[in-house]
């Protein structure tokens, strides 16, 4: 519609935006990433909390780190940056703490998985 006032001549639409649902691909690849991490919790060994993490960054221990996407950015850079030094691989997991902790098959919530041994799962070789 045309607006009325008459200094003004732009015109202007109502428009509804509205998100679209989360696609296929996204959520198989969540969904991926938690049967793998159930697996690697299953038949490998992991370690899961900010502190052990940096304990296994910084003896050399750690094969890979998963960080939640709530993390402070704080402790984000400092877990990248540790990781960098080490040559470890870092994984930004798409859900919060509570969905990582979940994942690992905890009722806690984790910020932090630092895996050790992949055992029987493909997550140290996969690159998503």
């Amino acid at each position: 519609r045309i607006s009325q006032h008459p200094y003004i001549l732009f015109t202007t639409r109502q428009t509804n935006y509205k998100m679209a649902p989360a696609g296929k691909k996204a959520k198989k690849n969540v969904e991926s990433m938690n049967s793998r991490l159930k697996l690697v919790m299953k038949s490998g060994k992991a370690i899961l909390g900010y502190k052990s993490g940096l304990k296994a960054l910084r003896t050399g221990k750690s094969k890979m780190v998963l960080i939640a996407s709530n993390c402070p950015p704080l402790r984000k850079s400092e877990v990248e940056y540790l990781a960098m030094l080490a040559k470890t691989t870092v994984h930004h997991y798409s859900g919060d703490n509570s969905e990582l902790g979940t994942a690992c098959g905890k009722l806690f919530n984790c910020s932090v998985v630092s895996i050790i041994d992949g055992g029987d799962s493909d997550i140290l070789s996969s690159k998503e």
